[in-house]
């Protein structure tokens, strides 16, 4: 099989289609690096879906190219993060990007009430502070306007994690809404378990809230290009 040309591989956090990445693939591009947002199921088509579901989305994409970065914002940190257990040999690195790797037993994302059989966007009053300040009212009601409800099939599934070699891929931690100071307490500390036993972390920060690649896309794209150029030992 010919490997695409794909660079890096864009998976946004709850609620959220591909198309919020477009800001950052545009720059990319500009950079001379192809990057895309595959298509989620539950989310960027319609109808129920499992976690599974949507890791073997992002594995089909991972397997037709070369060596790509994985990119999780949020939520999707833990996604992220099951395609390099699956692929350790494949992902040239993974990037997360306000969020952090689920750990084996722990529930995807069980954040907020289920409702009919999806998890719905909660509407900005959990996300007043830090993590929403550069977001004005009018970005607010576009950013809502784009939320699609979670299916339960993968906000309470179970992550399952089984390769070590998962380890050995190098990761990037872009901190927005906290610092690099604090994630990496957190790692010393070992509030993030799975961080703790990666053996190639960096830790960058952006200044942004929860949303750089909406609010700072510029910023957040450059930070991707240099993942992108790190060799991956």
């Amino acid at each position: 099989m010919t490997s695409s040309s794909v660079d890096l591989v864009l998976l946004p956090g709850l609620w959220l289609p591909g198309s919020v990445w477009d800001p950052v693939v545009d720059r990319l591009a500009e950079a001379g690096l192809t990057a895309v947002a595959p298509a989620l199921p539950g989310v960027d088509t319609v109808g129920p879906a499992t976690l599974d579901d949507q890791l073997d989305a992002v594995l089909r994409v991972v397997d037709a190219a070369s060596s790509p970065v994985v990119v999780g914002h949020s939520a999707a940190s833990g996604l992220a993060w099951l395609v390099a257990d699956r692929r350790p040999d494949r992902v040239r690195r993974v990037v997360l990007v306000g969020g952090f790797p689920s750990a084996d037993g722990d529930t995807y994302a069980d954040f907020f009430p289920v409702v009919d059989g999806v998890m719905p966007f909660p509407g900005w009053e959990p996300f007043e502070g830090p993590d929403a300040p550069d977001l004005d009212d009018a970005a607010r009601s576009a950013l809502a306007e784009t939320t699609v409800a979670v299916p339960a099939g993968v906000s309470q599934a179970v992550v399952h994690l089984g390769d070590e070699r998962r380890y050995g891929v190098p990761v990037t931690l872009v901190c927005p809404e906290f610092s690099a100071e604090e994630a990496r307490g957190w790692v010393r500390d070992g509030d993030l378990p799975e961080l703790a036993r990666v053996t190639n972390l960096t830790v960058v920060d952006v200044d942004s809230g929860h949303w750089p690649m909406v609010t700072r896309p510029a910023e957040l794209a450059a930070l991707l290009v240099a993942a992108a150029g790190s060799p991956r030992g």
